[in-house]
């Protein structure tokens, strides 16, 4: 995974027992204090030395130690080490447009290079604060992704920062959930924030799919990677015949006040309707109608909304009663519902087939 020590070191501060991303080994500045930090090693034998010793330092098992830091990561084996779907899902779920290619995470290292660039976008570009093994090994990584689907986009023409271990690097991803095995396993991420015990038990008839992790390189922030994953979740819901796609979508931020236009856009325009109505938990339930509806000016709202919100609402998505703030994340999180019967007709034709329209 991490071959050498120049990809391991972590610049970081504490904040209320967890870490923020400030810098990476590759800088050159005195890092002595750091390294005494994570585990306790003499100045003159930095802990990173030793990874293996670092993670047991932050408490890890001492297999997990090994394992993370194991050469073996990276090497044919751990490339054929398949993810668990079926070769039908791989076959279908995959497309190319340019040098951009769609598809399934095959493997471990399309996990992990997943989730690195989660972690880039995430910690280093946005304000999360990363848990000390996720800052470790800078990656983004929690219970769910060993039990989601994960669709990559990868460039084949781009070198400029190589995937570790070679292969392609991954610029595009999507986390996707379906309800068969989010019952079989840890249920939904979603509800750690949103109550979905009555919207599922209203509709046992449908299938849900939750989405979520999205995020892509800066530099791929344009048309076609978007369009290429949008068209790959489409594939996906055909093939798994999903009903009904749900998840979190964030607003940067986590002063509700300051998120005001936005909010109150969503909560008087945008609602779930009736039968289909989700609630924050209560504990952490926080009003979105801030404006009142006659005086809010919807222009202005609809500009101050992400890029990613614009685009569930222009294919038919609809909103959660009550936001909810996300600290770790530093965001202001909103549930989306969108059905798939649902979903405004032109965009349904422009998805298409995955393969059709993005090898024309």
């Amino acid at each position: 995974m991490l071959a050498s020590s120049r990809h391991v070191g972590v610049f970081a501060r504490e904040s209320q027992g967890q870490w923020r991303v400030i810098g990476s080994g590759r800088k050159k500045r005195d890092a002595r204090g750091l390294w005494t930090t994570f585990a306790g090693a003499s100045a003159s034998r930095p802990a990173f030395a030793r990874p293996a010793l670092a993670l047991s330092g932050l408490g890890a098992p001492a297999r997990l130690a090994r394992f993370a830091f194991s050469p073996l990561l990276d090497s044919e084996r751990a490339r054929k080490r398949p993810l668990d779907k079926g070769p039908a899902d791989h076959a279908e779920i995959n497309g190319r447009l340019g040098s951009l290619e769609v598809r399934l995470a095959r493997d471990a290292r399309d996990l992990r290079e997943a989730q690195r660039l989660r972690f880039r976008v995430f910690y280093e570009e946005m304000s999360a604060l990363a848990h000390p093994m996720n800052a470790l090994l800078r990656r983004d990584a929690d219970r769910f992704d060993c039990v989601c689907d994960h669709l990559v986009v990868v460039d084949r023409e781009d070198h400029s920062q190589p995937a570790i271990g070679g292969g392609s690097k991954v610029v595009g991803t999507y986390r996707l959930l379906r309800q068969d095995v989010a019952e079989e396993r840890f249920g939904f991420y979603t509800s750690c924030e949103f109550d979905l015990a009555p919207l599922l038990a209203a509709h046992r008839d449908m299938r849900f799919l939750e989405l979520g992790r999205s995020c892509v390189l800066a530099s791929h922030r344009d048309k076609r990677t978007l369009e290429l994953l949008w068209r790959a979740i489409s594939a996906y819901v055909r093939r798994h015949r999903i009903d009904v796609m749900i998840g979190c979508a964030s607003l940067e931020g986590t002063n509700p006040a300051a998120l005001a236009e936005p909010l109150s856009l969503l909560h008087h325009h945008a609602p779930c309707p009736q039968g289909w109505e989700v609630r924050a938990h209560p504990q952490r339930h926080v009003p979105m109608n801030i404006v009142p509806k006659d005086v809010l000016d919807v222009k202005s709202a609809l500009r101050s909304l992400p890029p990613l919100i614009r685009g569930y609402l222009r294919l038919g998505a609809r909103f959660g009663d009550g936001a909810v703030i996300d600290r770790q994340f530093g965001t202001t999180d909103v549930f989306v519902l969108l059905r798939t019967s649902e979903i405004a007709g032109r965009y349904q034709d422009h998805f298409g087939s995955l393969k059709e329209r993005s090898e024309g």
